[in-house]
């Protein structure tokens, strides 16, 4: 029987939250899910999985799921919007996977998703509850009580907020403002295999860099369909929030790209609009019996495809933490917090640094090109060991 010392409310049934009810599961823990969404699923597109993902993924129990259902890439390739050169391409095969032990793949992030809900709902422990949307929670030195609009309670031993982006734990509890929305705006749009150039028509996951623009587009379902997306700097005041988009806004912000890239704005028959945003690192996430997981604890911008699977890490370092310290939940979420925000903090940053580096122009552009030409496929696995190498045995190093 659950008892609320053994049962932790997970906040948000996204991704995070899913990630994170499997891990405190096999820790140990009964959870309670809390949705607000009437059903129980994902919108967007398609999102990339790299190696550490699917570390993640395999220690969660979900991963021979994903992985039947991802693409897996040969190549990451940068080419220049402008004038059609190759600017860099990472080979991701046999070579990529001996070096950090898994694939790089894309899957459908609704197919990411359900692998990871599939594996969630073999676990009687875990209640998931749609349709709730939190009111109220209190958090005491022996437990938790959260509220929902409804007036049900759940008391649990321990609260995690994997609220996303406009986290309500997170304002509650730590109230230390709203995220920065840097004014880029990504649209996203699945097309069928059919109706994509065929020239384009790549086993890779692909990104044209413009000026302050960029268009990404890579395989999914098997290769039955191609995601398309594509970014650019807004000449509007945005902020955070998706909504449906217009063909005619997309095509305006990308009339100085070459013609072969710009043929796969036309593509897409229905849009979807993000005004994205992400968060400054902090130096905490919680305090007490609470803490905060994925896009709540540490929101950023697609620029490293790393959202998802930071979210993914944060799940098992969290089981790990709890592991080390017999349970000891205030200890074990200090732990937490400990190892992950400075990793976290990096990919953020460096995830603002690389949205420059894509969206470079005049003499930064041609810099940019230059940086790169000639590298070497193991240089660019040199460069990127610190992100693509994570392990679960060395997560709590």
């Amino acid at each position: 029987m659950s008892t609320r010392e053994n049962t932790i409310v997970v906040v948000g049934g996204g991704i995070g939250g899913m990630a994170c009810a499997l891990a405190l599961n096999q820790a140990g823990f009964d959870v309670e899910v809390l949705e607000q969404a009437p059903e129980i699923g994902e919108i967007g597109a398609g999102i990339q999985l790299g190696p550490n993902a699917f570390a993640a993924m395999d220690a969660l129990g979900c991963g021979p799921r994903a992985r039947a259902r991802a693409v897996y890439t040969d190549d990451l390739i940068m080419m220049d919007a402008v004038d059609e050169s190759v600017v860099g391409l990472i080979p991701a095969r046999e070579e990529f996977r001996q070096r950090f032990g898994n694939p790089y793949a894309v899957i459908h992030r609704a197919d990411i998703h359900k692998s990871i809900y599939e594996e969630v709902q073999t676990k009687p422990n875990v209640r998931v509850h749609t349709s709730t949307r939190i009111s109220s929670m209190d958090v005491s030195d022996t437990g938790v009580r959260v509220t929902d609009e409804k007036g049900r309670v759940f008391e649990g031993a321990a609260m995690i907020g994997a609220d996303g982006v406009h986290s309500v734990v997170r304002k509650q509890m730590l109230g230390d403002g709203g995220a920065h929305v840097p004014g880029h705006v990504v649209y996203r749009a699945v097309t069928p295999r059919d109706d994509f150039p065929e020239e384009l028509r790549w086993n890779a996951a692909a990104i044209w860099v413009g000026p302050k623009c960029h268009i990404v587009h890579y395989p999914l379902r098997g290769g039955e369909q191609y995601n398309i997306v594509v970014t650019f700097h807004s000449r509007e005041k945005e902020t955070w929030g998706v909504r449906e988009g217009s063909q005619e806004e997309v095509e305006s912000y990308f009339t100085h790209i070459a013609d072969k890239p710009r043929q796969l704005i036309r593509k897409p028959t229905s849009w979807k609009r993000w005004a994205i945003a992400d968060r400054n690192p902090v130096l905490k996430w919680g305090e007490g019996r609470y803490t905060l997981l994925g896009d709540a604890a540490h929101p950023m911008l697609q620029y490293m495809a790393q959202g998802a699977c930071m979210a993914m890490e944060d799940a098992v370092t969290l089981r790990e933490a709890l592991k080390v310290t017999d349970r000891n939940i205030e200890q074990a979420f200090r732990l937490y917090e400990t190892k992950r925000i400075p990793r976290t903090g990096r990919v953020v940053l460096s995830a603002r640094e690389m949205g420059r580096i894509f969206h470079a122009d005049g003499v930064e552009r041609l810099i940019r090109n230059a940086w790169w030409k000639d590298r070497t496929p193991q240089n660019y696995y040199d460069a990127i060991e610190w992100l693509y190498g994570w392990s679960v045995d060395k997560c709590l190093d």
